[in-house]
C-alpha cells in the first residue's frame, strides 16, 4: 500500500513540474509578444522585409531636369488660352519702334586719331596690331579668327576705325580700360526692346524661333529679349525686325482642337451642319488629301460647333491656343505645346502661311493651312476668306496618329480643328481712333471692311 502511494506521489510531482515548465514557457511567449512589434502584412522583396513602416528606397537618378520643370514656360499661359467671349476680329495697334542694343561693349576707347592707314589681306588682329603699334593697348583674340580684310582709312577716330575693321571681319570687340586690351570675339549679346502689344511680341518670338534661335531670355514685364549669337545671327534678327516693322498688318489665329468620339458605330454626319447652322452660314467647302475644310460665317463659333457635335458624339477639347504672323509670313501652332495632357495628336502641328490684301478686287485673307506630324505633311488647304469667317477642319481620322497595329480607339473617332482668323492693323499712333482696347467695332468696323 505504502509502495503504491509512493508511486502515485512521484507521478503527481512529475505532473506539477511539467505544469510549471509549460507555464514558464507560456509566460516567456507572452512577454515576447508584448515586446515584439506586430505587423498586419509583411512583404519580402529581394530578401528585405517591406511593411507600412518601411522607408521607400529608390534607385539613383541622373542629374537631369525634371519633366515638369522642363515644360515650365511663361509663354504658355499667353499662347495656350483663348477668351472666346472677348475676341476682336480686327484690332488696331499703334506702330512702335523695335530697337536692338548690343550689350557688354566694354569701356570707351581712348580719343586717338587715325590717318592714312592701309591694310591688305590681313586678319582683324593683324590689322589692329599694326594700327596700335607704339600705343599701350594689346589685342587679344578670345577665339581664332582667320578671315582676311583689306581697306584704307583716310582719317577718323580710333573707335570708328576699330568698329569698321571688326565689321569687315564679322567679329565683335570690347575694350577693357583697366586691362588695357581690345578683346575680339565671334559672339555677342543683344537686348531687343519690344513693342507693348503681346500679339506682336509672339510673332517676333515665333519668327526668331523659326530662325533657329533658342537661347533667348524674355522679360515679359519690361518687354525685352536678351539673346546671344554671331554675326549671322545679328543679320537674321535685323532682317526679321526690319520686315516686321515694315508690315501694315499682322494675322493671328485662335484655335480649338477636339477629339470627337461618335456615340454609335457610325461616323459623324457633317451634312447635318446645313440644317443646324443654316445654308447662309456655310460659305465654302475645300477638300484635302485627308479631311475637309469648311468656311463658316462669324455666327458659327466654338459654342455652336460643340453643341452640334455633342448631338452625335462625345467631344473632348485636347488643345487650345493662339499664334500670329506678320502679313505674308508663315508660322505654326504646336498641338502638344498647348495640349491638356499627353495624347496621340500631340505630335500634330498646324502651320499657316497667309496674306491680307487685294484678292480679285476684294480684301481677303489668302491662307494656306497645313497639318503635319514628325512623319511629314498630313494634309493642306488653301483658304481665301473674308475677315470674320471661321474655319472648321473635319474628317481627320484619329487613327492617323495611331502607331500600333491595334487600338481601342473607334475607327470613326475624328480630329476636329476650329480656327478663327484675326487681323491686326498697325498704324501711325496719331491716326488711332478706336476703343480703349484698339478693337474696331460698329460703324468703324464696317468702314474698315469696305475700304
Amino acid at each position: 500500500m505504502i509502495k503504491h502511494f509512493r508511486k502515485m506521489f512521484m507521478y503527481v510531482n512529475r505532473l506539477a513540474v511539467l505544469a510549471l515548465v509549460i507555464f514558464g514557457v507560456g509566460c516567456q511567449q507572452v512577454a515576447n509578444q508584448e515586446t515584439a512589434p506586430v505587423y498586419d502584412t509583411v512583404t519580402v522583396v529581394n530578401n528585405m522585409v517591406i511593411d507600412e513602416n518601411s522607408v521607400p528606397i529608390f534607385p539613383k537618378k541622373a542629374a537631369l531636369t525634371t519633366d515638369t520643370a522642363r515644360r515650365f514656360s511663361i509663354e504658355l499661359p499667353k499662347r495656350c488660352s483663348v477668351d472666346w467671349n472677348n475676341q476682336n476680329v480686327i484690332s488696331v495697334v499703334p506702330e512702335e519702334k523695335i530697337e536692338v542694343v548690343r550689350l557688354d561693349t566694354g569701356d570707351v576707347l581712348p580719343e586717338l586719331k587715325v590717318s592714312d592707314y592701309e591694310f591688305r589681306k590681313v586678319t582683324v588682329r593683324q590689322a589692329l596690331d599694326k594700327l596700335l603699334d607704339g600705343v599701350d593697348i594689346d589685342v587679344i583674340e578670345d577665339s581664332q579668327m582667320t578671315e582676311k580684310i583689306s581697306g584704307t582709312i583716310s582719317t577718323g577716330a580710333l573707335s570708328d576705325a576699330v568698329e569698321l575693321m571688326a565689321k569687315m571681319g564679322r567679329v565683335y570687340y570690347y575694350y577693357d580700360a583697366e586691362e588695357g586690351a581690345i578683346h575680339l570675339t565671334h559672339r555677342a549679346k543683344w537686348l531687343i526692346k519690344m513693342p507693348q502689344n503681346e500679339t506682336i511680341i509672339m510673332a517676333l518670338l515665333d519668327a526668331m524661333h523659326g530662325a533657329d534661335m533658342r537661347n533667348m531670355l524674355v522679360d515679359w514685364n519690361d518687354k525685352t529679349i536678351v539673346f546671344e549669337g554671331n554675326y549671322q545671327t545679328e543679320r537674321e534678327v535685323a532682317k526679321i525686325i526690319s520686315d516686321i516693322a515694315s508690315k501694315k498688318y499682322m494675322l493671328a489665329w485662335d484655335i480649338d482642337v477636339y477629339r470627337v468620339y461618335p456615340r454609335t458605330d457610325n461616323p459623324i454626319i457633317w451634312m447635318n451642319m446645313f440644317p443646324a447652322f443654316g445654308d447662309k452660314n456655310i460659305k465654302m467647302s475645300i477638300p484635302g488629301v485627308v479631311g475637309r475644310a469648311v468656311v463658316v460665317g462669324p455666327e458659327i463659333n466654338t459654342k455652336t460647333l460643340q453643341e452640334f457635335m455633342q448631338q452625335q458624339a462625345n467631344v473632348v477639347l485636347i488643345s487650345q491656343g493662339t499664334f500670329a504672323i506678320p502679313n505674308g509670313w508663315q508660322s505654326r501652332f504646336d498641338i502638344g505645346q498647348c495640349s491638356k495632357e499627353e495624347r496621340l495628336e500631340t505630335d500634330l502641328i498646324v502651320g499657316a502661311t497667309a496674306k491680307y490684301g487685294d484678292f480679285g478686287g476684294r480684301n481677303k485673307v489668302d491662307a494656306k493651312i497645313v497639318l503635319r506630324t514628325s512623319n511629314g505633311e498630313l494634309t493642306s488647304f488653301t483658304i481665301p476668306s473674308t475677315i470674320g469667317d471661321n474655319y472648321i477642319i473635319v474628317g481627320i481620322p484619329t487613327h492617323s496618329f495611331v502607331t500600333t497595329p491595334e487600338t481601342l480607339i473607334s475607327p470613326f473617332a475624328e480630329l476636329v480643328v476650329f480656327m478663327s482668323p484675326r487681323l491686326i492693323s498697325i498704324v501711325d499712333p496719331a491716326s488711332v481712333k478706336t476703343t480703349a482696347q484698339g478693337a474696331l467695332v460698329g460703324d468703324a468696323l464696317r468702314a474698315f471692311l469696305n475700304e
